[in-house]
Order: structure tokens, then sequence, then C-alpha cells
């Protein structure tokens, strides 16, 4: 790793970013992070309250106007040079989120490559921010459009991706001209108060980005959407928790980007080269110990290849070694916390209780920290919880089927839309699995698909609102009309 433990965390702020200070809470509050694996504190940070959080947003709301008018190149300079220092601190910014979140250390350097290119993305986006110019159909005027920054955004972002999450919500906010109030999760704080860091050093002037890590969400979200100053949510992290914010949001009409839950269906068919998808399956499964709302979480395979799928993808899982992220060779790491453990052991239970059998695993790890053993569940009934509940573990159930109608009547029976996954030999098929599918993203023959370049987001209970891609920027951007009189028009 090449990274000292205790010189790392000492170089972490533990404070409030507000207005380009790090402070203390006004309460004097503070909460600890945990190491998932060890149970250890990391560190104390302040914990924000209201007072905190009606902070960050007037020094947000003080520097918005004069945010709103530097030039796009300023902002595109800004997030190119935190693209540079993010990619230069990668073994810190891996090593951060290993030792907070859990992912193994290899996973964590992807998330850096990954994370850092929404902030190299949104450098290029800034300067591309595009208007239109044309004539109204009766001559009569010339229509012009404009994007405008929205104004002041609160930024919610959740444990499982602590750099990604930061840098595809802040680097869009930036590259508009949007000021922002961030509030971390508060498992996983320290990797987005490093970036907050970073994002100074790369030249970002004092309020634009304030940080407010704290115990208490609502302590902190819900005076600053009561106040009829912030102007934009974007929040990812539980259905529930989301329509929670979307009530509050309508009081003061707020522009809203939500990305929740899912249930992705992880379809196999029996012309799939088997080989192939048992390798997108590990991706799609497996990446982040099963912590992601992209993460398949039902394998839907034809009756044919179910059997032959199933032991190959229990074989591949076995090759998986399970410790802390750390450690040389750990490739599945600890679940995030005491319930997420108790959560993912209570659906595999109940699987087991309704006629499910584990291929391998199925029982939680020994020794301390928040093990689970990753798990292949076959014979799963669709009234098992573990085919209906985001599962957010190591955990992959299959279920089988026998007509493409059936695999996308099973596929669509949930309340979420985000990620899906299709194997097939058949571009016929996929294109009508494409349009019968109730998914915002699907995977063809592909089981990561996620890219800074490319539009994320789902339909149904999974949210509204894209992030990423040419669409990112414009979730953080108002569309102005300008109607411009035709001098020759009545010439």
């Amino acid at each position: 790793m090449g990274v000292k433990v205790s010189e790392l965390l000492a170089k972490v702020p533990t404070g409030l970013l507000i207005n380009g200070e790090w402070r203390d809470a006004a309460s004097g509050e503070t909460f600890e992070v945990e190491n998932p694996a060890t149970g250890e504190t990391l560190a104390t940070l302040a914990s924000a309250g209201s007072d905190d959080a009606m902070a960050a947003l007037d020094a947000a709301c003080a520097v918005k106007d004069e945010w709103a008018r530097t030039s796009p190149r300023e902002r595109s300079n800004i997030l190119r040079r935190a693209f540079d220092l993010v990619t230069e601190r990668k073994d810190e910014f891996a090593a951060l989120m290993t030792l907070e979140m859990g992912k193994p250390l290899a996973e964590a350097y992807g998330e850096v490559t990954y994370g850092a290119e929404y902030l190299r993305w949104f450098s290029e986006e800034a300067v591309r921010d595009y208007g239109a110019t044309l004539p109204a159909p009766e001559g009569t005027i010339q229509m012009v459009t404009r994007r405008k920054p929205v104004g002041p955004c609160l930024l919610i972002t959740p444990w499982n991706f602590p750099l990604a999450m930061a840098t595809r919500k802040v680097g869009p906010a930036v590259a508009a001209g949007c000021t922002m109030v961030l509030k971390p999760a508060k498992l996983t704080p320290l990797t987005s108060q490093y970036f907050a860091q970073t994002m100074i050093e790369a030249g970002l002037p004092a309020g634009v980005l304030n940080v407010v890590s704290g115990k208490s969400a609502s302590a902190i979200s819900e005076p600053l959407m009561a106040d009829s100053r912030l102007r934009k949510v974007s929040f990812t992290g539980s259905t529930p928790v989301g329509k929670t914010l979307l009530k509050a949001a309508a009081d003061n009409v707020l522009r809203t980007s939500m990305e929740l839950g899912g249930n992705a269906p992880f379809i196999v068919f029996e012309d799939a080269d088997l080989d192939q998808a048992v390798e997108g399956a590990m991706g799609a499964k497996m990446r982040n110990i099963g912590e992601a709302c992209t993460a398949a979480n039902r394998f839907i395979v034809h009756e044919s290849v179910a059997d032959e799928f199933a032991k190959k993808f229990a074989a591949k899982i076995g090759e998986l070694k399970l410790g802390n992220g750390l450690d040389e060779g750990v490739t599945c790491g600890p679940l995030i916390e005491k319930k997420a453990l108790d959560n993912v052991t209570s659906l595999v239970d109940d699987a087991v209780e309704k006629g499910a059998t584990a291929l391998i695993g199925g029982k939680p790890g020994e020794g301390v920290g928040y093990f689970y053993t990753p798990t292949v569940l076959i014979n799963v009934s669709r009234d098992a919880r573990v085919a209906q509940e985001e599962i957010f573990g190591p955990v992959a159930p299959i279920l089988t089927f026998s007509t493409e109608a059936e695999a996308i009547e099973i596929a669509n029976d949930t309340e979420f839309g985000l990620a899906s996954y299709v194997y097939t030999e058949n571009s016929d098929r996929m294109w009508r699995l494409a349009d019968g599918l109730e998914f915002g993203l699907m995977g063809y023959n592909a089981g990561v698909i996620s890219n800074a370049a490319a539009p994320f987001g789902g339909v149904k209970q999974s949210g509204m609102g894209r992030e990423g891609g040419a669409e990112g920027i414009a979730e953080y951007t108002s569309l102005q009309y300008i109607g411009v009189r035709n001098p020759y028009a009545n010439a």
C-alpha cells in the first residue's frame, strides 16, 4: 500500500468546512468513524447540527453570484487540477476508502480512477454547456436558450462509494457554476473530508463547497430544505429516505435528483456464453462486496442452463478470499456495519426456510468485523425476501425461467428500476429486452457498465434525474429562453 495509516488519518480534516475554513461544530458535538473490518475507531469528527447547516448555506449563498459569473474555463481548470491531485493521491484515497468502508484495496484503487474521472469529464463539459439559437416559425423573433446555474445545492452522498458519489455530484455542480453544501454519509465521511480539502488545494474559492458531516442527517437536511434560498437537492441512498426528501422538496419546489434503491435482474438465456456470463456475474454481484445499488440482486437463469451456471458461478465465488481489505490477497471485505450483517443473515435464513439451498457460503464469517461469506443460493422462490428486497451484500440468489416473456415478467416484478443485465448471443432479443425491461440501465453481455461519460439513473422507485454524461451538468442548470425581436420581420 505504501501509506502509513496513522500519517494518513492525520491528514484528514476532522472539522466542518464552512466558508473555506475547517471549524468545530457549534454544539461541540462529535461522532466516531469505525473500521468495519476490525471495529476500531479511525477518527472523531465534528458533528454538524442545524446551526452549522445554516452557516454552510449562508456561506454558499454569499458567493453564489460571484461564482456563477466565473468563466467556464476557470471552473474547468479547477476541476482538472482536482483530477490531477486526486490521481496523485490515489494511494491515500484508496487506503481511506478501505479503512472506513471495507472494500478490498484493489477495488478502492478502481474507485479512485472511476471517481476522478467525473472531475476530468466535467472539466471538459464545463466549457460545452450548450444553448441554442433558432428562428421562430413565424419569423418574428429569434429564440435563444441558455443555461444558468440552478443555485445553491444540497448534495447528500451514500457510504458505499465515498469518493465517486462525491465527485459525481460536486463535479457537475462546479462545472455549472453552483455553490454547494455537501453532507457525506456518517459511516464513511473521511474520504469526502479529504476530497473537499483537495478541492480547496485545486483552487476552489471559499464558500463554493461547504461540508457538514454529522451523526444526524435530518438535523442538517431539514432546516436547509425549509430555506427558500436552497434551489436543488441531489441524493443518493435508500428509497424510503428519498421519498421523505421529495416530500420536503415540494414545499419550496426544489429541483431534485434522486438515485435510490435497486433490485437488479441478471438474466441468462440458454444461448448465452456461460463463462462470459459468470465473469459478468462476478462483477455485477461481488464488486464492492455486493454493496452497490447496481449490484445484481436476482439471477434469472434459463432452466436448461441453470445448473451449469450455478456450479460455475459457485466455483468462482469459492475463489474469493474474505478478510480485511488492507491485507494482501483479500478480494471480499466486511459489510459496512452490524445492522447490514444482520439484514443479510436474515435474508438468507428466510430464503432457506422457503426451500433455497446454499451451494456455497450461507453464513456469517467468524471473528471480529462484519463479515458474511460469499453465497450462491439455488431453488429460490419468488416470494423469498432475498428475491424482493435489495440485498446489499455478497449473496447471489438464482431463480429460473422457461420463456423470454417469463424472464421479463420476473425481472419487472419489483418497484425498483435502476440496473439490469442481459446475457444472450441473440442481438434481436437484446433489443426486445431493452424495450421490455423497466430499468434505466441495461448491461448487454457486460456486468459493469458505470462510466462518467454515461447517464446514470433509474425509473420507478429507483429515482429520477441522471448523473454523469452530457446529461449530468443539465441537472444543475435552469434553462432560460429569450425571445429577440427580428428587425427584419416587418421590413
